[in-house]
């Protein structure tokens, strides 16, 4: 991904990009029922790395196996690539966590951009307080063992009902998180800042006790010349 299309992704909402999807006829690429930890930082951008759980079964499954270095969940946290971000399919099972804040510690300290789950973090209060993109669906105390099987890294995977591949380009915000596929990226980004800069131009009239009739859409001339001269006043 260029640094000026993550740029752009920096400055614009989860959902004026899924508008700009469904142009394409992507309706499915916001993440369901995965909200941030920490809403007040600014966008996560980065190229997903992920990890697939799969239901855990006992005799395969114990506590000693974290005593493996190669164990997939470990192996993943250490390998994820710098500015990447690192999604988890949890099968949108929070009954048991994804990670807890050491792992999320690691990610953070790695350079990773951020973490999505749609499971849930054990320790969820502490990694609130990290200055780093976390996404989840609610906190969960027992540890991932008791539910999740860590199995495949780095391998396309479903997460809260969106297919993720390796690649792909994901983009969280104070509201959720969405999935660009990567040949999009580029004019998805440049649409979603012309997108951004109407709709400001929108709301500011809106505020002001303008129709939204002739105005959004610009179905009239009048507004089309107006958004114009507010760009040029704007620098936008």
């Amino acid at each position: 991904m260029k640094a000026s299309t993550k740029g752009k992704l920096m400055g614009v909402s989860t959902a004026t990009l899924c508008t700009a999807l469904f142009k394409r006829g992507l309706r499915n690429q916001f993440i369901q029922d995965v909200r941030p930890l920490n809403p007040s930082l600014p966008n996560m951008v980065g190229e997903a790395f992920t990890l697939r759980y799969i239901p855990a079964r006992e005799d395969l499954n114990p506590i000693s196996v974290f005593q493996d270095r190669a164990h997939p969940q470990r192996k993943a946290v250490e390998e994820c690539p710098v500015g990447a971000v690192f999604v988890i399919d949890s099968r949108k099972d929070p009954r048991a966590a994804s990670a807890g804040s050491i792992l999320v510690s690691r990610l953070m300290v790695r350079g990773v951009a951020g973490v999505v789950t749609d499971g849930g973090f054990r320790d969820a209060p502490e990694i609130a307080q990290l200055p780093f993109p976390t996404y989840h669906n609610r906190p969960s105390a027992p540890t991932n063992l008791t539910l999740h099987q860590a199995l495949d890294i780095n391998v396309p995977i479903g997460c809260g009902d969106v297919a993720v591949w390796p690649g792909d380009i994901v983009v969280g915000d104070k509201e959720g998180v969405v999935v660009i596929p990567k040949h999009l990226v580029d004019e998805i980004a440049d649409e979603a800042v012309e997108m951004t800069a109407f709709e400001d131009f929108v709301t500011e009239k809106v505020l002001e006790g303008r129709s939204i009739l002739g105005l959004y859409p610009p179905t009239e001339e009048k507004s089309r010349e107006d958004f114009a001269a507010w760009r040029q006043a704007k620098g936008r």
